[in-house]
């Protein structure tokens, strides 16, 4: 009998699992190791329960896997990089810039709906995700699945999107989101640290990803990031804008998510390739710290247009 506990991440979800009973000692047995990631691949996000609230079980944890990678900036905050490498902090003070306003409510860290690493040629394979401070209310991390958003979206869509490729640039700021945005949004006060970055995405290539791909077991995934999409390939016309806008908003409309209510003692893996994420936002007057590590990987579909260059920018997670 298995030393762990798996069960649904909610009755009425296709996706998603949890497993309680990990302990660092339990992760050393390979036939657990081989379990967890069975369950990750078919399921696509796993929440870990009641695990020990620490970086080195959060590293122990992600190394079950895959290899870590490490963030490019360096200016970004880490945890201990010595001991604890690939763990960074994201963090909301209450005097921080970086707050909207939708449907009337002012949110901090608000994160509309993407997939990581949409401006880069690879997609890093997952995320790994704890809470440290949490606020009393909101601040929840949505998940979304993409096998589920296919099998949703209209037939006739999909026919149309079937071979079309997205195309996705480094820019993270809401100004300048052209699909998706909620319709009640409104900036309240800007990161100026997105201007900086985006001033260096000018001079790089634009990525490419299929806006529907095939896994192995033959399911097919809905894959497209509203944030940061900027059209379609060989479609950068009125023409394609209008079906891409259309794409978007059918997400946003038939979108059967799970927010994750944080506790201490969670730890969170999502699948990349498959899953699109958010974070709901929160009172700006609280304080929101999360820990985060990236698992290596690509799943080979993505591409630099006209067989352009990267830059260690574009390894960012944002």
């Amino acid at each position: 009998m298995s030393p762990i506990k798996v069960r649904p991440l909610r009755d009425d979800l296709p996706f998603g699992s949890r497993i309680s009973g990990v302990t660092e000692a339990i992760l050393k047995d390979e036939g657990v190791r081989k379990q967890i990631n069975d369950v990750f691949e078919d399921r696509g996000l796993i929440v870990f329960e009641d695990v020990e609230p620490t970086s080195k079980m959060h590293v122990t944890i992600s190394a079950v896997f895959g290899p870590l990678k490490d963030h490019p900036v360096k200016v970004v905050p880490r945890v201990d990089q010595d001991a604890m490498p690939g763990v960074i902090e994201m963090r909301h003070d209450p005097a921080a810039a970086g707050v909207v306003e939708i449907e009337g409510k002012q949110l901090a860290q608000w994160l509309p709906w993407h997939f990581d690493h949409c401006y880069n040629n690879e997609l890093n394979r997952a995320g790994v995700l704890r809470a440290l401070d949490i606020p009393p209310e909101g601040g929840m991390t949505g998940f979304a699945d993409g096998i589920e958003l296919y099998n949703a979206i209209s037939p006739e869509l999909l026919k149309k999107m079937e071979k079309h490729n997205i195309i996705y640039t480094l820019d993270l700021a809401y100004s300048h989101m052209r699909f998706g945005k909620p319709k009640t949004f409104r900036e309240i006060s800007e990161k100026a640290d997105q201007y900086a970055v985006l001033e260096i995405a000018k001079t790089l290539p634009r990525a490419i990803h299929p806006a529907i791909w095939t896994r192995k077991s033959g399911e097919k995934v809905l894959h497209v990031s509203p944030w940061m999409a900027v059209g379609i390939e060989g479609h950068e016309d009125p023409e394609g804008d209008k079906l891409l806008e259309t794409v978007c908003q059918e997400i946003i409309g038939k979108v059967h998510p799970y927010f994750h209510k944080w506790k201490p003692t969670d730890m969170l893996i999502w699948d990349n390739w498959r899953l699109l994420h958010s974070v709901s936002g929160s009172d700006p007057k609280h304080r929101r710290t999360m820990h985060r590590t990236t698992i290596k990987g690509d799943y080979g579909l993505g591409y630099f247009e006209n067989a352009g260059q990267g830059h260690a920018i574009l390894e960012m997670t944002v």
